[in-house]
């Protein structure tokens, strides 16, 4: 059975997607969903172990290379 983008079963042909989409429509079933806040927080985490790890000159030079690439667009 394929895949959707945050994992979830999905039926393969048209009318079995059909029918999935019907049940979610009407209750029967309940669409699932990965849990975005979980995801943000290990960002911010990620974020603020990178910030502390990193000296000021580094943070700062990486800051510049980003928005050079950005104002290169």
């Amino acid at each position: 059975m394929p895949k959707g983008p945050q994992g979830q079963k999905r039926p393969a042909d048209v009318i079995g997607n059909a029918v999935h989409i019907a049940k979610i429509a009407t209750g029967e079933i309940e669409e699932t969903h990965l849990k975005q806040p979980a995801k943000r927080k290990s960002g911010l985490a990620g974020a603020s172990a990178r910030k502390k790890s990193l000296t000021a000159e580094e943070r700062s030079e990486i800051a510049k290379l980003a928005a050079e690439k950005r104002w290169k667009q």
